[in-house]
């Protein structure tokens, strides 16, 4: 069954990365882009005031819907910066890069009020080259789930336990591509590591549960005690170390497993 076009918006302050971001996402979704510049250089009208933004985002309704019309996605970016213009747009989805404070337009700057949380769907706030929020957004606009076929991150680890170090990692893998594969190693017992695959898949799941959904943007894998990794030729992939601010490179399960048996929850 296909799914009903949708009208995106992606909302936010000049020079927040919406262009940036709605480029990719339509490659993703395989839609129609519209840019609020290019449609104001074909207008000819870069009037800013209140009835020149309204008068804005009632055009950009009106091309969008010839899209939608035709039956297909269409990812719209321009500041949009009221309720009163966003309500005039009436997008199906809303993504605000919320990712600067100011933008180089002080005008806009004073009239920019930030949505509220049911103004928005999506929330993005880390500038980043990486491919995760159009992977993210599409899957979900596309309503897919995990693509086996797609560029995945690995994460080979023992995770005992998984602590913010490794969200960390994880935050920055997922940039990569968009999706990651968690491998479990099963170590139980062996040396100080006292959980099994399930319970330590089950610590990842916790952590990551309030962003990231199990089996859209990563699965876990239980596998065996993988001590050593050798290929021959170009195989297709890299193996790569990250490094991190000290704080988070200090992050120690041994410590955490230590903390955990003071507080009785291990023994």
């Amino acid at each position: 069954m296909k799914l009903k076009a949708k009208k995106i918006v992606v909302i936010g302050l000049p020079g927040a990365g919406k262009t940036y971001l709605a480029e990719r996402l339509v490659k993703k979704i395989d839609g129609a882009h519209l840019n609020a510049d290019e449609v104001r250089s074909k207008y000819d009208d870069w009037d800013f005031s209140d009835e020149g933004r309204l008068r804005q985002s009632n055009r950009m309704k009106t091309l969008a819907e010839s899209h939608i019309q035709a039956g297909r996605h269409v990812v719209v970016d321009f500041v949009c910066p009221t309720p009163e213009t966003r309500t005039a747009f009436n997008a199906d989805v809303t993504i605000w890069v919320d990712t600067i404070t100011k933008g180089r337009f002080e005008d806009t700057n004073k009239v920019f009020i930030p949505p509220t949380e049911d103004e928005y769907d999506f929330h993005v706030t880390e500038k980043t080259d990486g491919d995760f929020w159009p992977t993210y957004i599409a899957k979900r606009i596309l309503e897919t789930g995990w693509d086996s076929k797609a560029p995945t991150v690995q994460l080979l680890g023992r995770w005992q336990p998984w602590h913010e170090g490794h969200r960390a990692l994880f935050k920055r893998a997922i940039e990569k591509t968009g999706q990651v594969a968690v491998m479990i190693r099963d170590c139980q017992g062996l040396g100080d590591n006292p959980f099994c695959q399930d319970t330590a898949g089950d610590l990842i799941r916790n952590n990551l549960q309030d962003m990231y959904e199990e089996g859209i943007d990563y699965i876990i894998l239980p596998v065996p005690n993988i001590t050593h990794i050798t290929y021959g030729r170009t195989v297709g992939y890299t193996i790569a170390q990250e490094h991190f601010e000290k704080d988070i490179e200090d992050v120690s399960a041994t410590k955490k497993r230590e903390a955990l048996r003071e507080e009785g929850k291990l023994e």
